[in-house]
């Protein structure tokens, strides 16, 4: 009995090797005399279950066509840091098994029929991108038609390393590879063809993605090359995902309150300089910019330097050059007004050039003013001081010392100029607070339309 035992298991033995090493099989034809209305007969696919092991095929020769496809359900993160996109893909597999066929006449008309995934033989499809345990489910079913055609499909949860670029963000673009390949037969036992075109994969995917998330995807692109490790070549295909990032919760939540910030602070340049009120309102405004950005800074990428915070760098420079100049400013006709300074010639004369009408070019002061640094031109109503060699001061007034004292009306038209500086200074930072508005302004519009 024993030794019957022992004969039954190298009988079984010698077929499984003959089977491999001669490149020749059997096809199982599958009895229908189990089927019924309750379903297909689970024992009549036994046979087929037991080489479950091995690659179905008929000579070993012939390498196995595995047609692929997948839908791109959902994207659920881009971690900037890290360069890793996770999405959830639901991958479809098809291949032929030999060994499985039968007659739908016979077999009450079934067609088609499910069972575990676990009883077939499965390829070992995977994607080389992939950084994280596989976490797919072990308890799938698979569709057997009667040609013996298979048909496997399976959800994956994807965490792949990505090139990201995110410059531009929130209006960047990227630009994903997923790999598909076999990890453990070659060209010689596997070969990878479509399911679907990719046409169909994109419109599939792009109609799911529509419907929520902050990405949308542009497009996929395929490209099939041959993967060589060492002295094996493996055959694989490639598919290049092209998304973009959906900027309005980005525009709403931080450019749109930036950019009214800096209206405002841009709009401080009407208060008067005299009433003092400037400077609070600024350093007002700079502490409540600076509370936004700590806010919104977890919006922000946490790694590299994208465009928009060179903007948000920018716009907190305005306005702390603006707060500087507005105390210069201040300072400055504070000490004008009471003992002013003898403005530089160079100042003079490009202030009264700059408002004369119709011109503005440097004029060089008359030489009997140099020591003041004014022109010999009075303020309208302003009448030039005269003192007769026999008249004295009066009651109250002080003696003339020279030409070194100045009168009331050079006091006066100091003190004017002084203003007219600290007034061109506004002017200046009040052009450039307009330009990089408007500047900024086009570059979103550009930049969101494109």
């Amino acid at each position: 009995m024993e030794g019957s035992w022992f004969h039954r298991k190298r009988f079984s033995f010698y077929l499984i090797l003959s089977l491999l090493l001669q490149g020749r099989g059997v096809t199982f034809t599958i009895n229908c005399s189990g089927f019924g209305r309750h379903g297909a007969d689970p024992t009549a696919l036994n046979s087929v279950f037991e080489r479950r092991a091995f690659r179905p095929v008929t000579n070993v020769s012939i390498p196995t066509r595995v047609n692929i496809s997948f839908t791109m359900s959902a994207i659920l993160d881009v971690d900037e840091q890290l360069h890793l996109l996770s999405s959830f893909l639901w991958l479809e597999m098809v291949w032929d098994n030999p060994f499985i066929s039968w007659n739908p006449e016979e077999c009450e008309g079934i067609t088609k029929m499910s069972m575990a995934a676990k009883n077939l033989w499965l390829p070992d499809i995977f994607i080389i991108e992939f950084m994280d345990v596989d976490k797919t489910p072990k308890d799938l079913i698979a569709y057997v038609s009667s040609e013996g055609r298979i048909r496997y499909k399976k959800p994956m949860k994807v965490a792949s390393i990505c090139n990201l670029d995110i410059f531009y963000f929130p209006f960047d673009e990227q630009n994903c590879t997923l790999t598909f390949s076999s990890f453990l037969y070659t060209v010689d036992s596997m070969l990878l063809g479509m399911e679907k075109e990719v046409w169909e994969i994109t419109d599939t995917s792009r109609d799911i993605l529509q419907a929520h998330g902050e990405w949308e995807l542009l497009g996929i692109n395929k490209a099939t090359a041959k993967m060589s490790v060492g002295a094996n070549l493996y055959d694989q295909i490639a598919f290049h995902v092209a998304i973009r990032r959906r900027p309005s919760l980005y525009v709403i939540n931080l450019l749109v309150p930036s950019g009214f910030l800096l209206a405002i602070d841009a709009l401080s340049f009407y208060l008067p300089v005299e009433s003092g009120n400037r400077v609070p309102f600024k350093i007002t405004l700079l502490l409540g910019y600076n509370v936004f950005l700590l806010m919104m800074n977890d919006l922000l990428p946490t790694s590299g330097t994208p465009l928009i915070s060179v903007y948000f760098a920018l716009c907190l420079s305005l306005m702390v050059v603006s707060l500087l100049e507005t105390i210069f400013i201040t300072h400055l006709l504070h000490v004008a007004t009471t003992q002013p300074p003898p403005l530089p010639r160079w100042l003079h004369s490009l202030l009264l050039s700059c408002t004369s009408p119709g011109r503005c070019r440097p004029i060089a002061p008359q030489k009997g003013n140099e020591g003041l640094g004014l022109t010999p031109t009075h303020p309208p109503g302003a009448k030039e001081p005269e003192a007769s060699a026999g008249q004295r001061p009066g009651p109250g007034e002080a003696e003339p010392t020279g030409g070194s004292e100045w009168t009331r009306a050079q006091r006066e038209h100091a003190v004017e100029l002084w203003v007219q500086f600290s007034h061109a200074m506004d002017a200046l930072l009040f052009r450039l607070y307009l330009l990089f508005m408007a500047s900024s302004i086009l570059t979103v519009i550009g930049l969101w339309n494109t």
